[in-house]
């Protein structure tokens, strides 16, 4: 008995220790989207999600040396980017590091459900400092962007699992063009059937975290959960969005089935029906 026991506690001890590894393992992937941008435009944008500073092995040093060669135009962190208020300063160094890239088109942010874990006030604080560090934060709002003959309209729907969302409100002003929805929790795109946009950036499920054999703790976490569509491209109504697997991770800090992930997606110019019939 005894020798059973130690052979379980020795795996269980190299699970967790390979389970902890994995959290440093950080996958860059790459996603092109067609969208109504004028041939040969494109543009690049880096995607953070659930950052977690609480439980984040990645540090600032490493994040930038995982994009520093990379063709960026625009950054977008979708939520849970922290849920303490002693973390807000230590949160900027990554937004340091984000800011040597030198994206031309800014650094977006929209609030997830650890974000609001923070009192209201230090909610309002985060939000402060981060648009002191060059960001654009937002809350049920949206940036308007003239780029040549092309608008871009980048539309930040607060968090849905606690009930922040308000679509009609998050896209008012629009102008037509390309638009971009950046969101935390990806179960508000089944609201959006009235509502255009050519690309969604979300985040949420952590592609699972604990990916072993399935991720079933993710049941109560809405609808597209429980339809087991948690991370990678997607579609609703024909119409793209993608559900981030996270850089950080919550409760506790391992991984297993999933690993951290940092994404380029490009949004490219459709092809033309006379290079259809060209190819």
């Amino acid at each position: 008995m005894f020798i059973v026991i130690f052979i379980l506690s020795l795996g269980l001890f190299f699970g967790i220790r390979r389970a902890y590894r994995n959290t440093f393992d950080v996958k860059m992937k790459k996603v092109e989207i067609p969208v109504n941008l004028p041939q040969g435009k494109e543009i690049n944008i880096l995607h953070l999600s659930d950052m977690h500073l609480e439980n984040l092995s990645v540090t600032p040093e490493a994040l930038y040396e995982k994009i520093k060669d990379i063709k960026i135009d625009l950054i977008a962190l979708t939520g849970d980017q922290i849920e303490r208020k002693k973390n807000i300063q230590p949160f900027m160094k990554y937004i340091e590091a984000l800011k040597k890239v030198n994206a031309p088109l800014g650094i977006y942010v929209v609030f997830g459900n650890h974000d609001y874990l923070m009192h209201r006030q230090n909610v309002a604080l985060f939000r402060k400092t981060l648009e002191e560090h060059g960001c654009i934060v937002l809350q049920n709002e949206n940036k308007v962007l003239q780029l040549g003959h092309t608008v871009l309209n980048i539309v930040g729907i607060d968090d849905f699992s606690t009930r922040r969302s308000n679509i009609a409100k998050s896209y008012e002003g629009i102008d037509d063009g390309v638009t971009l929805v950046l969101t935390h929790d990806p179960n508000v795109v089944l609201h959006m059937d009235e509502v255009p946009f050519d690309y969604l950036l979300s985040g949420h499920f952590h592609g699972g975290q604990i990916h072993w054999p399935k991720p079933y703790h993710l049941v109560k976490m809405g609808k597209l959960a429980r339809m087991n569509i948690i991370k990678g491209l997607q579609y609703q109504n024909e119409k793209p969005y993608y559900i981030s697997e996270g850089l950080g991770q919550t409760g506790v800090n391992i991984r297993t089935g999933c690993r951290p992930e940092i994404t380029l997606h490009t949004l490219k110019a459709k092809e033309s029906e006379k290079n259809k019939l060209a190819g």
